[in-house]
């Protein structure tokens, strides 16, 4: 397996891995789509993950958020979504995707890597419960324990608040785990 930046080549294999992995939800494409293609002061950053053979088996997505900290905004970064192929799970792949994540996110210098999803899953990755730590969640309809984060090495004790979603989520409604 290696790990890369995604290339626009890329795109309909990521496309077919995310149908197959949400279950043909027909929001995950095209909020993927609008998250890459969505002007921001921090640009997405897509990796894959690909086998021996050079085929697509996982996908992860770091998009543009803000944080609304008392002070001023600040810049940080989303993780959504994350797959593998059915065929390539539990074999690491999300493991690996998911510190290569947060390893380029924090050599970007964003101070801040939030994500909705399993905490059993994600905190043993590094995420840690966000509410504790300061931060109010974007929704009502994200359950406490989904809503995470990872502090980076830019991080600063001020940096409080309510994290903000782009507008891709909102408009094809993929706030809130279902």
């Amino acid at each position: 397996m290696r790990i890369r930046t995604e290339r626009p080549d890329d795109h309909p294999a990521v496309d077919a891995l995310h149908v197959a992995v949400f279950a043909g939800d027909p929001r995950i494409t095209p909020l993927v789509a609008d998250l890459r293609s969505r002007p921001a002061n921090l640009p997405p950053r897509g990796y894959v993950a690909t086998d021996d053979a050079g085929a697509v088996v996982g996908h992860v997505l770091l998009s543009a958020g803000r944080l609304d900290a008392p002070a001023r905004l600040v810049d940080v970064h989303v993780l959504s979504p994350l797959g593998v192929r059915p065929d390539h799970q539990r074999q690491g792949i999300g493991t690996v995707l998911v510190a290569h994540a947060v390893s380029e996110a924090d050599r970007a210098g964003v101070p801040l890597l939030f994500l909705e999803g399993d905490p059993g899953y994600y905190r043993e990755r590094g995420f840690a419960p966000a509410g504790p730590l300061g931060f109010r969640s974007p929704s009502l309809r994200i359950p406490e324990p989904a809503f995470q984060v990872v502090r980076l090495a830019a991080y600063e004790p001020w940096m409080t608040g309510t994290l903000v979603y782009s507008e891709p989520f909102w408009a094809r409604d993929c706030v809130g785990l279902r």
